[in-house]
């Protein structure tokens, strides 16, 4: 499967620092844009989140800022499946431009699916498992992403 796109944008100038790059807090912003659409893509969409009074929670997030990302450059969002249960949702956001093959930052993410009514954590519902086991499935022959697992300490 060709990488699975889920968010575009254009740097925006509210977005850019001091120092003409983006900032450290918009990175996020872009990789929960991504997560907003990869929620539509599995069943969790605006309607679905209304009618069920289920959506997403994310747990945890790490981000590597990799490359230099400034104003007006058109990045895109690539998102893979490391793995799903009855409940969570592991996932990987690499941010990319034209022109250059390297991811430019990375985020991975653990997601908890919850019912808002409580909130407390519920089982995904079949059709979202079933978006989901379909999405991994394409996403089979796909490496492993290189920096999912890191842990942040100094060496030592």
């Amino acid at each position: 499967m060709p990488a699975l796109i889920t968010y575009r944008t254009r740097v925006l100038p509210e977005w850019v620092d001091y120092n003409g790059h983006l900032r450290d807090a918009y990175y996020l912003l872009i990789f929960s844009y991504a997560t907003d659409a990869l929620m539509e893509r599995i069943g969790l969409d605006a309607d679905a989140r209304g009618q069920s009074g289920h959506s997403l929670f994310t747990l945890e997030a790490h981000i590597n800022y990799l490359h230099e990302v400034k104003l007006d450059t058109e990045v895109w969002v690539q998102t893979q499946i490391i793995g799903f249960d009855g409940k969570r949702l592991h996932l990987y956001h690499s941010l990319h431009r034209n022109g250059f093959d390297e991811a430019l930052s990375a985020s991975e993410q653990m997601l908890l699916h919850v019912d808002l009514s409580g909130p407390r954590s519920t089982s995904f519902s079949e059709r979202s498992l079933m978006l989901l086991q379909g999405l991994e499935q394409q996403q089979r022959d796909l490496p492993p992403p290189v920096l999912a697992g890191r842990v942040i300490r100094l060496p030592g």
